[in-house]
């Protein structure tokens, strides 16, 4: 089997190309990433002289690539995303490029030699969530440049299953922690903030609620919906574990031993979603897939591995991650 990873060099990619190779050591993986803002090679330096791993430095925008990468797979995951919503907000034009002409380029392709595809997708397109959750046959409703496109590129999958027949699934997660994410994010930012024993920002009241999965449970499920899942279909991927960003903040300064006031309240960034939850009902009772990792335990094993990766936390400091003046810069 040979697969082409898109945005291999990202976060959940490169969790998602290790967990691959260690349960299918016989399967081929092509990475392309343009290495942008959050793709790393030390993500995946483990693997660097494995004969099955492959990279090519690459953008998905560019058709006469993706059609030679494509045409070699059986089958594509497309992680490659812009997916930081306070660049989204600044700066959207490179999301539209990005999110929305990358995936038409990639389902042209797909078109053309018959390939089939799994587009990772968020739970962000459906927007705030006051009560309930959003099944996969709920209203999309995004509120970000990013969420938006996100969910455009949803759109384009669909058109291209039902008007070209294409084979492809959509997953949409919940928010993902753990090991060789970006420092712009939440979780990492926190992490950096406390240990340097300064005040770490925190948007709006903190009130903010998102469900926080580990990404090794997040590659798991899209492996279960390639191994079961069904062409044609969008799959929930959620692990039940909502709780609002100040509860985030301060159960890593506990893991830290830091005083648990280490935060403050910054401007809340524009369009803020107050609540995101996904019902993922669809997954457990069909494909039979549940979540392995404890959040307080994955946390730990978290905050432990930036600690162990000084060298990750040299590059940034808190005055590059300072938070945003939304009135100045969103003019």
């Amino acid at each position: 089997m040979k697969l082409l990873v898109t945005g291999g060099l990202g976060f959940i990619g490169s969790n998602f190309i290790l967990d691959i190779l260690l349960r299918f050591p016989n399967y081929e993986i092509i990475n392309i990433d343009a290495e942008i803002e959050g793709s790393s090679h030390n993500n995946l330096k483990d693997i660097k002289k494995n004969r099955k791993y492959k990279f090519v430095k690459g953008n998905i925008t560019n058709q006469l690539l993706i059609d030679k990468l494509i045409s070699k797979v059986d089958i594509v995951f497309n992680f490659a995303a812009e997916s930081h919503v306070d660049r989204s907000i600044l700066s959207p034009k490179n999301f539209i490029k990005s999110n929305i002409v990358g995936m038409f380029t990639i389902l042209e392709s797909v078109r053309k030699y018959k390939k089939k595809l799994i587009q990772i997708s968020t739970d962000e397109v459906f927007g705030s969530i006051n009560k309930g959750s959003a099944s996969e046959e709920s209203h999309l409703n995004p509120s970000s440049p990013y969420s938006s496109s996100k969910a455009s590129a949803e759109l384009l999958v669909n058109s291209y299953v039902k008007t070209y027949g294409i084979e492809a699934i959509v997953t949409r997660c919940t928010n993902n922690f753990g090991p060789r994410q970006h420092t712009e994010k939440l979780i990492p930012r926190i992490i950096l903030f406390a240990k340097n024993d300064q005040k770490i920002p925190i948007y709006g009241s903190g009130k903010a609620v998102r469900d926080w999965i580990y990404v090794k449970d997040h590659c798991n499920a899209i492996i279960e919906i390639y191994k079961s899942g069904k062409w044609g279909e969008s799959y929930n991927i959620s692990a039940n574990n909502e709780m609002d960003n100040i509860t985030i903040v301060k159960k890593i300064l506990k893991i830290l031993g830091k005083p648990s006031d280490l935060f403050y309240h910054t401007e809340d960034r524009p369009g803020h979603d107050l609540r995101y939850s996904l019902d993922s009902s669809k997954i457990r009772k069909q494909l039979k897939w549940k979540t392995e990792f404890g959040f307080d335990d994955a946390l730990e094993q978290t905050v432990n591995w930036y600690l162990s990766n000084k060298n990750l936390l040299k590059k940034v400091n808190s005055k590059t991650l300072a938070p945003i003046p939304w009135k100045s810069g969103t003019k």
